[in-house]
């Protein structure tokens, strides 16, 4: 996977594991996205992505369009 970047993101207003799924599933629909794993425990999505085709931004926003917020966490 030459080319891949991992991105963190602190995520609020997951509930259930039903969030973290309904999360999973729309980043790994999103083109570029190799994987995504969330966790409602630790508020967190961990995502691997095609740095040439998805960046965070795009991310962050298609968790966002769920309506939850995202937020970049630092290197």
């Amino acid at each position: 996977m030459n080319g891949t970047s991992t991105y963190s993101f602190t995520v609020t207003g997951m509930h259930c594991s039903s969030c973290a799924m309904r999360i999973d599933d729309a980043l790994e629909e999103t083109a570029g996205v190799h994987r995504s794993q969330t966790s409602v425990r630790a508020g967190r999505t961990v995502v691997d992505v095609d740095a040439a085709v998805a960046d965070p931004e795009t991310l962050a926003a298609v968790i966002g369009s769920l309506g939850y917020t995202a937020r970049l966490d630092p290197p």
